[in-house]
């Protein structure tokens, strides 16, 4: 049984890993030419994932053909901003009705499209089968093998029962949620959160602030979810709340990183020079979108929006959303 992945960055590289260490046959694309040759010489992603040391037999391949040819399941971990063109360069190399399980985070610009709509238009044609995978994963915690646990949002059963066996191992448990909508969402909507939180802890207002932003945080990626057709439930669970909590708190989320970095009085434009990329700047903009075009209203998401793009205070923006209109929870 073959399986191919598409994207050689942190996360992409810890699933091929965590796949190959289990002797599945996985072939890991990588984009740049000289990144492979590095990680077939060395054993190691430099790049991406400096600490681990990979599995002697994982194969990594720039040549799109090799990886794609007669794998049984395709695993999408690109660039959320970067995957209908990617999908449109290798669409030759996929099969009729391929099994498609994405684990990037992120909601298209310009379109507002979540991912599982972004593959199913660029594969138009080929009515792929999709499961999207999400939780509270720092790739560098998994690569170590320490306990972790993600959900698939699957609507096919039996597709859910197989990916659900494929990825499982004595430190990786997998939980299944026939919703994938609200599973590709919270894993999306999270990240901007977390841009929030750390923006909080940068200007020191504490752990009351924080737990705050949690909390309404939740509120907001459930009030957009429940309109774009998923399930409020969904989001209290691992790709909701768990992810939400992991990234607003834990020190290696690159979306905290941009937040306390804001809060603490850096400019975007500065924290961009640093190749601090964090897929919560592009998602603020398309979440922001999503939400005037639904008429949602996401006041943290909207601040968070005028801090990034039209370079409004942070703590301005904080006392804002301190003194809007009273309401009932």
């Amino acid at each position: 049984m073959k399986v191919a992945v598409i994207g050689a960055g942190a996360w992409g590289t810890t699933l091929a890993n965590t796949l190959a260490k289990k002797g599945l046959d996985t072939h890991l694309l990588v984009r740049e030419q000289e990144l492979c040759n590095e990680m077939k010489e060395t054993g190691y992603n430099s790049v991406f994932l400096p600490s681990c040391r990979l599995c002697d037999d994982l194969q990594c391949d720039s040549n799109p053909e090799k990886v794609l040819k007669d794998a049984k399941y395709y695993i999408l971990v690109v660039p959320s901003q970067f995957m209908r063109d990617s999908l449109a360069r290798i669409k030759p190399y996929f099969p009729h009705n391929p099994a498609v399980i994405c684990a990037s985070k992120g909601i298209e610009l310009n379109t507002g499209a979540p991912m599982s709509q972004v593959v199913h238009e660029a594969l138009d044609g080929l009515t792929p089968r999709y499961g999207h995978i999400s939780g509270p994963t720092f790739a560098y915690e998994l690569s170590a093998e320490l306990p972790t646990s993600i959900v698939l949002g699957c609507e096919d059963e039996k597709l859910a029962r197989e990916v659900q066996a494929l990825f499982s191992t004595s430190y990786l448990r997998v939980y299944t949620n026939p919703d994938f909508r609200g599973v590709e969402l919270g894993g999306a909507i999270k990240n901007i959160m977390a841009i929030a939180a750390g923006m909080a802890d940068g200007l020191k207002f504490g752990h009351n602030a924080r737990a705050a932003l949690i909390t309404r945080g939740i509120a907001e990626m459930s009030r957009l979810g429940v309109a774009m057709g998923a399930k409020a439930s969904t989001f209290m669970g691992l790709s909701g709340m768990g992810d939400l909590v992991l990234t607003c708190t834990g020190d290696l989320s690159r979306n905290r990183q941009v937040g306390l970095k804001l809060g603490q009085g850096m400019k975007l434009s500065e924290i961009l020079k640093m190749r601090m990329v964090a897929e919560g700047v592009k998602t603020t903009e398309s979440v922001h979108f999503l939400a005037k075009k639904l008429g949602v209203e996401m006041p943290i998401t909207e601040q968070v929006y005028r801090i990034l793009y039209e370079d409004k205070d942070p703590a301005q923006a904080v006392c804002d959303l301190m003194t809007r209109d009273l309401t009932c929870e």
